[in-house]
């Protein structure tokens, strides 16, 4: 007897919903233009979540405007805490994080996601493959941003270049939630530690860092570079 033919199902995969996680403070200059942009850009968009970690200023009132989720936090704790807790309410299959601060350029979210192939864990929007427009960035956070990439580097046996960059998309089944542990500015060395140690593939595109347009960044460079050079270690010995 002759074998039934095989039937093909012409029904394409589900497109990957994305969730958009932002952590802002003071951010109320920006923040309005940094929604909007991603609303333009971004295809299949489920949630935009901003975290206001405890901003003095607008932030919060202009998120909300621009459509976004917001959830507030009384008390400044920092940008790892805040983007804790925008992922753990978040609903995406991508998870896209992007600063608050207007550097980043939103109309390269399509480029990040369509390098988020099946095969893919994480894309990283890479400043050192892409662009630092004038003023976009000190010397001293330029070579304290080379120091740690090479510092990640020898640890895990990568070889990436721009292990801090805060733009950026995840799948979210490549994380471990309850695991991440960051406060400050760790938070991205917490997300990449744990997708390369989960066997993850993590690729790098170029992308381009602009100056800001107002307020300012709280990163410490030495306190805060001590802070992810450590969780860098702590993440290779097993913690």
């Amino acid at each position: 007897m002759a074998a039934s033919p095989r039937t093909h199902d012409p029904t394409p995969p589900p497109v990957p919903s994305v969730s958009f996680v932002i952590a802002a403070f003071n951010e109320g200059a920006s923040i309005g233009s940094v929604l909007a942009g991603i609303r333009e850009h971004t295809p299949n968009l489920r949630e935009v979540i901003v975290v206001d970690d405890g901003s003095t200023d607008d932030t919060a009132d202009v998120a909300a405007r621009s459509g976004a989720r917001v959830l507030r936090m009384e008390t400044n704790r920092g940008k790892g805490a805040a983007l804790r807790a925008g992922i753990r309410e978040a609903t995406g299959d991508i998870l896209m994080f992007i600063d608050a601060d207007g550097q980043d350029d939103a109309a390269e979210i399509p480029m990040l996601l369509g390098a988020l192939t099946p095969d893919v864990a994480m894309v990283i929007g890479s400043r050192f493959r892409g662009t630092f427009l004038e003023g976009s960035v000190t010397p001293l956070h330029h070579l304290g941003n080379r120091l740690l990439t090479t510092a990640f580097n020898v640890l895990y046996g990568t070889a990436l270049t721009d292990t801090q960059a805060g733009f950026r998309a995840v799948r979210r089944s490549a994380l471990r939630v309850a695991e991440l542990t960051a406060v400050r500015y760790e938070i991205e060395a917490d997300l990449t530690c744990q997708v390369v140690r989960g066997g993850g593939r993590t690729v790098e595109v170029g992308v381009t860092r602009a100056p800001r347009t107002a307020g300012r960044s709280g990163f410490r460079s030495f306190y805060d570079g001590a802070r992810i050079l450590f969780r860098m270690v702590r993440g290779r010995i097993g913690g």
